[in-house]
């Protein structure tokens, strides 16, 4: 009866291969008769030596090891195979006429799978034999299993690597916006794909709009909301749905476009615009503290109104907001995953540090505030990755 399950085994699943290493030929003839009327393709080898090369050149899926050989024993040719990564998940079914705790101890400390007494039945060799076997086959199928999991991921990570690309190409390109008007920012995802997304939008020659958005959560699903909310963003959207380039407008219908989803994910942002001819910044914010006002003078303003995040409540309405601008005065839009981090103490950065570093940088290029901030912030929390996605615009008015 366990022959003949064997055999219908063998036959579905396709022949195994078994190897059997002993330097005995009259044990190492009868057992591979054995195995064969079971139905297994048998391998022999008379010494640990030849026996590893036969491992390498068939991969059998079970190898029957004795212990007692020559030159190199059974325990020792375990050990090589364990040290050899093409070979370490191979079965072995340790063969043995000494069965005392301590050898078996032994054997399984130096890399035999299981044992098997030479005195054992005909019964037992063939049980034994069949849980190698079966062992065999789960161990190659994890191992198959875990290749076809390496390379999905590997697609996978060159999918959200491009998608990352296409995020990246949503920014605007760092430099002069409108003659005398400069722009720098820095970009750190927390992930490969972030929520966060920030742009210029031009109105006209010498007026123009900015944004910083937020979307809640992180990878994915946020940074495609992002990419779908930026579209809505741009200045021909923006005039045909809001009909106005009023910041507190604009996001007053972008509350109405864009609702929680059935998740609870939401947006937060900041919208600012700049009228180089009055020298004025006009600004409105949706749950949004991410923005501060530096000025030439060395004064700092934190432009923060209290109101909920967008899509919370579709009768919001956000107001509008007005600061006069003079040359040399600089815009910083930033996501709060700048200053809500902590370092190894526990202790968040903070709005205070994250201000007092802008103050400490001063006049100094804006390309290098904007760089020694980030590095500043690296330095607090002790290493590179951020637990939150990272943004940081600045925007430097020189007329």
């Amino acid at each position: 009866m366990i022959m003949s399950r064997m055999r219908c085994n063998a036959a579905e699943g396709g022949v195994s291969t078994v190897l059997v290493v002993d330097d005995e030929p009259t044990a190492r003839l009868a057992l591979a008769a054995r195995l064969q009327r079971l139905g297994y393709r048998v391998i022999q080898a008379g010494d640990g030596k030849a026996g590893l090369e036969a491992l390498r050149r068939e991969r059998p899926s079970l190898t029957i090891l004795d212990w007692m050989m020559p030159e190199m024993d059974g325990p020792s040719f375990c050990e090589y195979v364990r040290q050899d990564p093409e070979l370490l998940t191979s079965q072995i079914l340790m063969m043995t006429s000494h069965d005392q705790p301590e050898q078996i101890a032994e054997g399984l400390a130096r890399g035999a799978d299981d044992f098997l007494s030479k005195a054992a039945s005909k019964y037992e060799i063939t049980a034994r034999v069949q849980a190698g076997i079966r062992a065999a086959t789960l161990v190659r199928r994890l191992r198959d299993a875990t290749e076809e999991i390496r390379q999905k991921q590997e697609v996978l990570e060159q999918e959200l690597q491009s998608a990352a690309r296409y995020v990246e190409s949503l920014l605007p390109p760092p430099g002069i916006i409108l003659p005398g008007v400069q722009m720098v920012h820095a970009y750190r995802p927390s992930l490969a794909l972030g929520g966060d997304l920030f742009n210029i939008v031009p109105w006209s020659d010498d007026f123009f709009g900015l944004y910083l958005l937020d979307a809640s959560g992180h990878g994915v699903s946020p940074a495609l909301r992002s990419s779908s909310f930026s579209t809505f963003l741009r200045r021909d959207s923006l005039l045909r749905h809001v009909g106005s380039n009023d910041p507190g407008a604009i996001l007053t219908e972008a509350n109405k476009q864009f609702p929680l989803t059935e998740t609870g994910h939401y947006f937060t942002i900041v919208f600012a615009s700049l009228d180089l001819r009055c020298h004025t910044l006009s600004y409105a914010t949706a749950g949004h503290g991410g923005a501060l006002l530096h000025r030439r003078s060395g004064e700092v303003c934190w432009m923060a109104q209290p109101n909920l995040p967008l899509g919370f409540d579709p009768s919001t309405t956000y107001v509008t907001a007005t600061l006069p601008i003079g040359p040399g005065d600089r815009l910083y839009l930033l996501s709060d995953g700048l200053y809500e981090f902590p370092a190894a103490s526990g202790e968040l950065w903070g709005q205070g540090r994250l201000e007092t570093t802008i103050q400490a940088l001063g006049q100094q290029p804006l390309e290098t505030v904007i760089t020694e901030t980030i590095a500043e912030a690296v330095r607090w929390q002790g290493h590179e990755q951020f637990p939150d996605d990272v943004a940081l615009m600045g925007v430097e008015v020189a007329i």
